[in-house]
């Protein structure tokens, strides 16, 4: 399905069809379009630069994945207890939940709305793909663009510091940007490595996956509280 949603909004944008898709696991949007257009041979002149083409096939990734929503339920699904975790952590008295993914926006609220987990998310701090930053430097984004709103609201200053800010990845990469962004690491095992690779890479916390929904609030709400080692 994604494949075929790139197929679709490639061409929109570069002016020609999508002969070589790049590797897309673990890559940003960015990264993959960038590649896709040296690949495929693509012309930007007539555009300006490659930056000024992403925002439009962003667009049109997010046009071409909302016209394939049924098959993006039927063949997508939900990791174990993932619903329940998300639900249980918005819970929580002044946490801020959001969405750091290599995907752009409009595809990051699509999909997590096609399985109704958007409403536990405040997507306009979040960090996505389409933003062209390294994943450690869009937790730092996050971060800060959670402290303007939040300073917005409550009418005074406040701050997101490394100590309050929890990733839960499920890659050594994403473990490694955590450090990175200054943030603490819930790492769950329940993507391609393993819970020995996940501890290899530093992850303050490592879980099997998220069914234990009170382990996964009461790792986070440690997480949050304690020093940072």
């Amino acid at each position: 399905m994604t494949r075929a949603a790139y197929v679709e909004a490639f061409p929109a944008v570069a002016g020609r069809p999508l002969l070589r898709l790049p590797q897309v696991a673990g890559r940003s949007e960015s990264e993959i379009f960038f590649d896709a257009l040296a690949l495929n041979g693509a012309d930007v002149s007539a555009g300006g630069t490659a930056e000024a083409l992403l925002e439009p096939f962003s667009a049109a990734l997010a046009a071409a994945l909302e016209a394939r929503r049924d098959d993006l339920v039927r063949e997508g699904h939900l990791l174990p207890g993932a619903a329940e975790a998300v639900a249980a952590v918005a819970k929580l008295d002044e946490v801020e939940q959001t969405v750091l993914t290599g995907s752009s926006k409009p595809s990051a609220m699509l999909k997590l709305r096609a399985f109704g987990l958007d409403r536990f998310f405040d997507f306009d701090i979040g960090g996505y793909g389409s933003d062209s930053y390294p994943k450690g430097t869009l937790i730092r984004v996050a971060r800060e663009r959670a402290g303007i709103k939040a300073t917005k609201r409550a009418k005074h200053q406040v701050t997101f510091d490394e100590n309050a800010t929890v990733y839960v990845a499920d890659s050594p990469r994403d473990v490694d940007a955590a450090k990175i962004g200054g943030a603490r690491s819930l790492a769950v095992a329940s993507g391609r490595a393993s819970a020995a690779e996940l501890r290899d890479a530093g992850a303050d916390v490592v879980l099997p996956d998220l069914t234990d929904t009170d382990a996964v609030v009461a790792t986070i709400t440690h997480l949050t509280e304690a020093p940072k080692s």
